[in-house]
């Protein structure tokens, strides 16, 4: 097949899958899937798995626990959502995507089987359930060591809650999806403490203590270790450096000196703690239970880790900055972190949030840090409307400090005339937030496409 040929068949099956029911139509059920894996012969059995779960960080975690996995010499499968400029960005073997090849021998593979269990239930699988599949196949058929597995959503419930993991880790809890969760943070403790299985170990973030007793409960009613940042693991030290912080972590093993994080803000450094503690975890869960980490591999494992839409610096001169950040506890933490590791005599923000989500809470954290901000709207059809968008803005911004642009591309060439204005090149700034997809939208107009 040439390379136009299959490019065009990489397309065609990505159609097919995305014409599915969306991720965001959720079904709280797991038979679909189960049907499945069960007619593929159950791939997802042939691999160990750390599962992630939790409100923000997870995909974050997911990468740094990857990348301290393949350190360790293992190979690695990787199931992350949702995607910034490809679905191949989904499922990663040894820290690479899928090629567009493999994507597709995958999908004819299973597609059989795929039409057999639409057929079983009162509904066909979705979008997420077949790409869920798709990743088991991928990580059997390689075959991998350890899969890293972020749970799409909730957790009891997930598309991805068919494994059972020797390391189960929940990252902080939060109000987040409540037209899908409960709307209390103790509810959806309920829902994400699903991935803790019978004699698993239970990695957890700094957590509301709500959400915490929740967590600590249902590790007790099966049988689960629990390892709890800020007790048995932690950042003991940590300090601003050019290009991310240098740390000091407590494992649950040892502790680790002088490493280079190359991201920003105070919960990447938890992210990376909850990683190495993660690592530390399914070490002891396996064959190499009193080995630990060589601090060493550690060091250089998360000296190459990246966090694509998060933080992540997309252009300079103005400097512009695509982060993902998509409910309050999130654009807080994204806040903290720019405040602390950049010095702009002049921001200005470009924001696109979808419409169901808590657009006054994204927004309030957001008033401190810009001088002004951009509304508009991004590539998803559950984006807000602009106008809708700017006079939530004007509440708390003023009139004055609100612009409204009606697509993406407009706005931040708007947003960075704004940031120009006053001539300081090196000091201005844009910030482009709101949602992953707005973050995946930047990063796609200003680096081009990922297919």
């Amino acid at each position: 097949m040439s390379g136009d040929s299959a490019h065009a068949r990489y397309a065609e099956v990505t159609a097919q899958i995305l014409a599915r029911a969306p991720e965001t139509d959720i079904d709280p059920r797991l038979d679909r899937v189960s049907t499945l894996l069960d007619l593929l012969g159950d791939p997802h059995r042939n691999f160990r798995v750390i599962h992630v779960t939790g409100t923000n960080g997870k995909t974050s975690t997911a990468r740094m626990v990857d990348a301290l996995m393949r350190a360790r010499g293992l190979r690695t499968g990787r199931y992350t959502s949702p995607h910034l400029r490809t679905v191949r960005e989904r499922i990663v073997v040894d820290g690479e995507p899928v090629s567009q090849e493999r994507f597709v021998e995958t999908y004819d593979d299973i597609r059989p089987y795929i039409e057999m269990a639409d057929g079983i239930g009162d509904a066909p699988l979705s979008f997420f359930e077949i790409l869920t599949v798709m990743a088991y196949a991928v990580f059997a058929d390689t075959p991998v060591d350890v899969a890293v597995v972020e749970v799409g959503m909730g957790g009891r419930w997930d598309a991805t809650n068919v494994v059972d993991g020797d390391v189960a880790v929940v990252t902080p809890i939060g109000i987040d999806h409540t037209e899908y969760l409960p709307d209390t943070v103790e509810g959806i403790a309920e829902e994400k403490a699903g991935i803790i299985k019978p004699d698993s170990i239970a990695v957890l973030a700094q957590q509301p203590v709500a959400a915490a007793e929740v967590l600590l409960r249902n590790a007790s009613e099966v049988g689960a270790r629990v390892a709890r940042e800020g007790l048995e693991f932690g950042v003991l030290n940590r300090e601003v450096a050019v290009g991310g912080q240098q740390l000091t972590l407590k494992g649950l093993t040892g502790s680790y000196d002088n490493l280079f994080l190359p991201l920003f803000g105070a919960h990447q450094a938890s992210n990376a703690a909850v990683a190495v503690a993660a690592a530390e975890a399914f070490a002891a869960a396996g064959e190499d239970a009193d080995a630990g980490l060589d601090p060493a591999l550690v060091a250089e494992a998360l000296a190459g880790v990246d966090s694509p839409g998060r933080l992540e610096v997309v252009r300079t001169s103005p400097t512009v900055i695509a982060d993902a950040a998509h409910n309050p506890a999130g654009t807080a933490a994204t806040v903290a972190a720019v405040e602390e590791s950049f010095s702009f005599s002049r921001l200005v923000g470009v924001v696109a949030i979808m419409a169901d989500k808590d657009v006054e809470g994204i927004l309030d954290p957001l008033e401190p840090l810009l001088d002004e901000i951009v509304v508009t709207r991004n590539s998803s059809p559950r984006s807000l409307d602009p106008e809708t968008l700017a006079a939530l803005a004007v509440r708390i911004f003023g009139e004055d400090r609100v612009h409204v642009a009606p697509r993406l591309d407009d706005a931040i060439d708007l947003a960075v005339g704004r940031a120009e204005e006053d001539g300081e090149f090196g000091g201005s700034g844009v910030l482009v937030t709101g949602s992953v997809v707005t973050a995946g939208d930047a990063v796609h107009l200003l680096r081009g496409a990922g297919e």
